[in-house]
């Protein structure tokens, strides 16, 4: 393993994250202008630093993402998949530090904005999701961008763009679930409709990941639904 993980550290998904990583880096390395190579490359680097415990390796993986997706840019000022990268390792950064974080903010909001405006199905509403959790969970203003409306707007675009991925409704029903109680039980129906296809379109080895992430929070949605009167 490239970074020596501890083995207490080392789970199934951190060891596909890995081998993933390696293969999208030598590929990218090989021709460093090829669109498919910097987007497998960008992705790769955003899941490994996602598995890693360890935020030495978390930021050494952002980081990377981060340079190639600018040096993408550069070439390809439009590129969909360059922003939401872009954003998406800038915040596998942002998790490396504390207060730090802030400045990092705006420029993940820019990017996702960005991705938006190219094309809001991207990663199954990658852009809206992103941004209904940004928004959601960092400080208003004077501070951040944090937004309780914007949260709400875009966590609910997310899942009438894309109703089939799993993502988009789990993070509404969190969000409702604090802010919004009596929402839920109907949010939680539409979500329990599209699990039996939805475990069917995502499935493999590539989406273990997801699902080890997924299942524990329909579980948990499950025990705090409110009481039917």
């Amino acid at each position: 393993m490239a970074f020596g993980a501890m083995e207490g550290d080392v789970t199934p998904s951190l060891v596909l994250a890995e081998q993933a990583y390696d293969a999208a880096k030598a590929r990218y390395q090989t021709n460093m202008d090829d669109d498919a190579a910097a987007r497998q490359f960008a992705s790769a680097c955003f899941d490994r630093a996602d598995q890693t415990p360890k935020d030495s390796v978390r930021a050494t993986m952002a980081h990377e993402g981060i340079q190639v997706c600018r040096r993408w840019l550069q070439r390809a000022p439009d590129a969909t998949a360059a922003h939401y990268y872009l954003g998406m390792n800038i915040a596998q950064l942002a998790r490396t530090k504390t207060l730090g974080a802030l400045p990092l903010v705006k420029d993940m909001e820019k990017e996702w904005l960005a991705t938006l405006g190219l094309d809001p199905h991207f990663d199954f509403a990658g852009a809206d999701r992103n941004l209904g959790l940004l928004y959601r969970d960092t400080p208003g203003f004077p501070l951040s961008v944090g937004s309780r409306v914007k949260a709400e707007e875009h966590l609910q675009h997310a899942v009438e763009l894309n109703p089939e991925y799993p993502e988009n409704h789990l993070n509404l029903i969190e969000t409702d679930l604090k802010r919004k109680p009596a929402a839920v039980a109907a949010e939680f129906e539409k979500l329990r409709a599209i699990l039996p296809s939805a475990r069917k379109q995502f499935s493999g080895p590539q989406w273990q990941s997801a699902w080890e992430d997924w299942n524990p929070r329909l579980e948990k949605i499950r025990t705090r639904l409110p009481a039917a009167p």
